[in-house]
């Protein structure tokens, strides 16, 4: 018993190691998820980007200044001129705070009276909001203890977009995009494979389909699958979970079906070239896994290594997510929108283009 065991062991270990596309799968993919993983993958804001608006400028307030300055936290310092300036420094995303000192506050600390630093977080980055907050509180918590008795500063945060910092008002909208994204592509990428280990293929070749419309064909269920799933979100999400949504519908579909198209001409690519189903779900959690990661859904794109960032836009899920968080929580003008989603037109066309050509070249 011992010895057929042993012998079995042997005979699927030969199995996996001789074959190339396995040995591929056993030791790339995990390869890459560990690298995008730890560098990724953190929860700690560091190089966060922040705007100061300084209408005090006395001496004390450049003191505050100065210790945001030699803070690891904040290495990216914009300075505002007007109060009118920070409206389109948090709805462009320049910058996760802005750190606000009104006119009287170096004269208040000198005579004694309460002084209050102003902070405006983007609510949709809650997390970050939250994290960042305290860094600030921090700061001026010692501030404020260096000052001794007598002499009091308090820190006044005021959160946009999500004033409450409620959790389910980041996370909805962005599972709106993530989830539309991995059930479309895991339909796609099922698509040529099922075909392929099934036997089907052939019989789909002697058809009368020619190879264009067998590729729409398979890309367009995948379609509107993710179509359907975005809509079962953002019924949920508004009517159960009452998250709000102040902006266009129109839009929201228009940008997710560009979205999902560009998925799906992955889908489509990951499909021809997998063998069997099983190859062809790997290769989706292979490009589910670092899309999230690097897309700023569970961490800052910003916090991430420099030479890493420029990856993050080759991501449809990055703009995505910046489109379906603007619509959700702050009515996201169409300019803002389509300034995010012609990234997207341009990788949906590239993706369906270029995975059609192949898929014509495997039929062939």
């Amino acid at each position: 018993m011992l010895s057929r065991v042993l012998n079995l062991i042997r005979k699927e270990l030969l199995a996996v190691l001789l074959d190339p596309k396995s040995r591929f799968a056993i030791l790339i993919p995990p390869l890459i998820q560990l690298f995008i993983f730890a560098y990724a993958a953190t929860l700690d804001v560091k190089n966060a980007p922040i705007g100061i608006l300084n209408r005090d400028n006395g001496k004390e307030s450049q003191e505050i200044i100065q210790r945001f300055r030699g803070s690891p936290f904040f290495t990216k310092i914009l300075y505002l001129d007007t109060v009118s300036e920070i409206t389109p420094f948090l709805d462009e995303q320049k910058g996760v705070m802005v750190v606000s000192f009104d006119e009287q506050f170096s004269r208040n600390v000198k005579a004694g009276k309460p002084a209050e630093v102003q902070i405006i977080l983007d609510g949709r980055k809650s997390n970050t909001a939250q994290i960042v907050s305290g860094y600030v509180q921090s700061i001026i918590a010692q501030y404020g203890a260096d000052l001794g008795k007598g002499r009091d500063v308090h820190l006044v945060p005021r959160n946009w977009f999500n004033p409450n910092l409620i959790y389910l008002w980041y996370n909805i909208p962005s599972l709106f995009s993530t989830l539309a994204m991995m059930t479309c592509l895991i339909v796609t990428t099922q698509s040529v494979a099922r075909e392929r280990e099934l036997g089907t293929l052939d019989q789909l070749l002697v058809s009368p389909l020619t190879p264009t419309e067998i590729v729409i064909g398979k890309i367009i269920p995948g379609i509107l699958v993710g179509i359907l799933e975005g809509t079962l979100l953002l019924l949920v999400g508004t009517l159960l979970f009452k998250v709000p949504f102040h902006g266009s519908l129109f839009l929201l579909y228009f940008s997710l079906l560009l979205f999902v198209a560009a998925i799906s001409g992955i889908g489509l690519f990951i499909s021809s070239v997998s063998a069997t189903q099983q190859q062809a779900m790997l290769g989706s959690f292979v490009t589910i896994m670092p899309s999230i990661l690097l897309s700023g859904f569970a961490t800052p794109i910003e916090n991430m290594p420099v030479w890493l960032q420029p990856f993050t836009y080759l991501i449809p899920l990055t703009y995505m997510l910046k489109i379906s968080k603007g619509l959700f929580l702050k009515a996201l003008p169409a300019a803002d929108v389509f300034m995010n989603l012609w990234p997207v037109v341009l990788i949906a066309l590239f993706n369906i283009i270029g995975a059609g050509l192949f898929f014509r070249r495997r039929l062939q």
